[in-house]
């Protein structure tokens, strides 16, 4: 991430541009308010250092134009000062500022400042990203539109009671947060599937189905691309996982990689169970909708084969919350 760095004064500057520097973030250095607004003009970087008190345009007017012009990519603004009255900061954040630091500062502190801002600045590229890719699958596949709706809602259900009933030690609110975000993307491979294959009408041959089989391997190359970019993106990580395994069965006899058991990701084991019931109660290109009690017996059959069994107990114990979810969605 670039960070632009703005004060007029030399050794401030030189040690602010050091200290972020040292942090491994690539700076961009301003000696002036005006100078800081030609850059960011240009530039757009997501995060803006900078000093209050400077001649000419100050700390205050440079955030002030910067959100007049700013459009839908958000800056986040840092204001360096050595004012330190309450009645400062709340001038500071009425003319844009959204962190404070008074002068002057450690390393440590201007670190954690700078994380924060980058985690804010995450959650609006996560949801632009999320929201984004979906829609792609959207527009290739005939079975999405509310089946991601309904992919997601399963799933977050069905991780919640795990969490609450169940040992499983990784389920936080962070895992949830991102299967709910996440699971929608679980086919988003199928981009990559040509249209006589995707939309058929009935079942594949055996040569169409190798086929279809590789939209997971698609989909997860994918994902992992822009995972490998932001490493720290959690939910990056954990929609691959789910892009690629959540074809996989307990008990090895899946694809794309035959995983077995615990093997297989957390993330993938729910989503594959959340797949498969609405793939069953809803009409296909190559079925009509089984009635409840159908697809609670083929979910049932596949407990420890299919399924892990701890994801179809907890199925069983939400299955009235499943079927509200499904008749909330059902026009999808």
């Amino acid at each position: 991430m670039k960070i632009l760095l703005v004060d007029d004064e030399l050794v401030s500057r030189e040690k602010l541009n050091k200290l972020v520097s040292s942090l491994e973030y690539e700076t961009i250095v301003a000696e002036s308010g005006e100078e800081a607004l030609k850059i960011w003009q240009y530039q757009r970087p997501r995060m803006v250092i900078t000093d209050w008190v400077m001649p000419g345009m100050d700390g205050l007017e440079l955030c002030k134009r910067i959100r007049e012009q700013e459009g839908s990519q958000y800056t986040y603004i840092i204001m360096l000062t050595s004012k330190n009255d309450i009645s400062d900061v709340v001038e500071a954040i009425n003319f844009g500022a959204d962190d404070y630091i008074t002068k002057p500062f450690q390393k440590d502190e201007l670190s954690v400042r700078i994380r924060a801002g980058e985690r804010i600045l995450g959650f609006e590229s996560r949801d632009i990203v999320i929201f984004s890719l979906a829609k792609l699958a959207e527009s290739r596949d005939p079975e999405t539109g509310n089946h991601l709706e309904r992919i997601r809602h399963y799933s977050k259900i069905l991780a919640q009671f795990l969490a609450e009933e169940d040992n499983h030690n990784e389920i936080d609110g962070l895992f949830i947060e991102n299967i709910f975000l996440t699971s929608p993307l679980h086919d988003i491979g199928k981009v990559g599937i040509p249209d006589h294959i995707l939309l058929k009408q009935g079942r594949l041959d055996d040569k169409e189905f190798t086929i279809m089989k590789n939209h997971s391997i698609v989909g997860w190359e994918t994902l992992n691309e822009a995972q490998k970019r932001y490493p720290k993106a959690e939910y990056l990580k954990m929609s691959a996982q789910i892009a690629r395994f959540h074809h996989e069965k307990f008990d090895g006899s899946g694809y794309p990689n035959g995983l077995k058991g615990e093997d297989i990701p957390l993330p993938a084991r729910i989503v594959a169970l959340a797949d498969v019931y609405d793939a069953l109660i809803n009409k296909r290109v190559y079925k009509e909708a089984f009635s409840d009690d159908m697809a609670k017996a083929i979910i049932l059959a596949g407990k420890g084969s299919h399924f892990d069994p701890s994801i179809v107990d907890a199925f069983l114990s939400c299955e009235d919350k499943f079927n509200e979810i499904w008749k909330w969605f059902k026009l999808g």
